[in-house]
């Protein structure tokens, strides 16, 4: 079994060498001679299971370190070596670091390795509740969607093409999390199941809503939070709900409030060119109508936009016959009855649950040829090309 790495950092080189010395039987130690350095380990990609720094160091003090490292790696367990003239500092940095532990120097070694055995068993609980996020919480949403999406294709359809916008933004911005803004991206229509019928079809389609249909729809986000309020785990997700709506905040955040911010920022563009795209604009036109608009959007999520428009070049679209649809494929059009019924909504992704409906349905009964997309050199042998 591996050692857990540990990540010891102190400007005393005679200090890390009795530090190695006590600790290499039980973790794997790597050490740096300062923040600075330390920084640089880990944006190389060292993923420790815990750092541990000096209080005092020249350039850069421990809490300033630890408070940094956290945005580079947050799932790491963070404890901080301080002598009795840092208390109030280290206190501190316990409060506004989210550091787990803080020790008084000298430390005796049974108490260092206490501490570090706890720090291991709090990364565990942090990296299986990240498993349960983003594993488990997300496939569980991601299932229900796919089911609502074929049992009310109207009102989750959207739902379906907003999470698949939301997901090719996030994979272009590579923020260190994103679990929270898809799910937020999945659940972002949930309220539309108490709308009726026609407002719904109405918001689907981008037709114009009267005012009292314009009231409905604006009550949306609270509804919502009633859905999800009592849901564990979700408040991250119910924040970004609850800020899409809103105009951007202004000026530095902490690290959570960004995280939540960008997600609120990446459904804002997903839901808005969805809706220009469905009253018939063009993802272009509706990416110069997003860029008209001022200071409502993020400049970095409208170019990533911009370069999903790039990557659309990429996609082959072709029209296929019912038989000839395969799980993989992304509907380009409504696929409906020949009576006008909406089966599956356009941006679906085809999954075998999907295509296994689809069977069931009478032979000439569905409008067809289909129009399908795929990624270029993918699908080829499904479709025979």
């Amino acid at each position: 079994m591996d050692k857990p790495l540990i990540l010891c950092v102190d400007d005393e080189p005679q200090v890390l060498e009795g530090i190695q010395a006590n600790l290499r039987r039980r973790f794997d130690v790597r050490v740096a001679a300062g923040g600075p350095p330390a920084l640089a380990l880990l944006e190389s990609g060292l993923s420790p299971v815990a750092i541990m720094s000096d209080m005092r160091m020249p350039g850069m003090d421990g809490a300033t370190f630890l408070a940094r490292a956290r945005s580079v790696a947050p799932e790491a367990v963070r404890l901080l070596l301080t002598g009795q003239t840092d208390l109030s500092a280290a206190v501190a940095a316990v409060n506004e670091g989210q550091i787990f532990r803080f020790l008084t120097k000298p430390c005796p070694p049974p108490a260092l390795m206490a501490a570090l055995d706890a720090a291991v068993a709090q990364h565990r609980l942090i990296t299986a509740e990240r498993v349960l996020l983003q594993e488990t919480l997300h496939g569980c949403v991601q299932t229900l969607i796919d089911v609502l999406s074929m049992t009310n294709p109207v009102a989750f359809g959207r739902a379906t093409r907003i999470k698949r916008r939301v997901s090719e933004l996030l994979d272009r911005l590579a923020p260190a999390e994103r679990w929270h803004i898809e799910v937020a991206a999945m659940l972002s229509q949930l309220a539309a199941i108490t709308l009726p019928p026609e407002t719904a079809e109405k918001l689907y389609f981008g037709q114009l809503l009267d005012p009292e249909e314009h009231k409905m729809v604006a009550r949306l986000p609270a509804v919502t939070e009633q859905l999800l309020g009592h849901i564990p785990r979700l408040e991250s997700v119910r924040a970004i709900l609850a800020s899409y709506p809103r105009s951007p905040l202004r000026g530095a955040v902490d690290p959570a409030r960004a995280s939540i911010e960008l997600g609120a920022a990446v459904l804002r563009v997903a839901i808005d060119s969805d809706a220009l795209e469905a009253q018939g604009s063009s993802l272009d036109v509706a990416l110069e109508s997003l860029r008209s608009r001022g200071e409502r959007y993020d400049p970095a999520v409208l170019d990533a936009l911009a370069t999903e428009l790039d990557a659309r070049h990429a996609l082959v679209v072709k029209e296929v016959p019912l038989a000839g649809l395969r799980a993989g494929m992304m509907l380009v059009e409504d696929l409906a009855r020949r009576d006008g019924m909406l089966v599956l909504a356009r941006g679906v992704e085809l999954t075998i649950s999907a295509l296994s409906r689809l069977q069931n349905f009478q032979p000439g009964s569905i409008r067809e040829p289909i129009r399908v997309s795929w990624r270029t050199g993918a699908l080829a042998a499904a479709v025979g090309r």
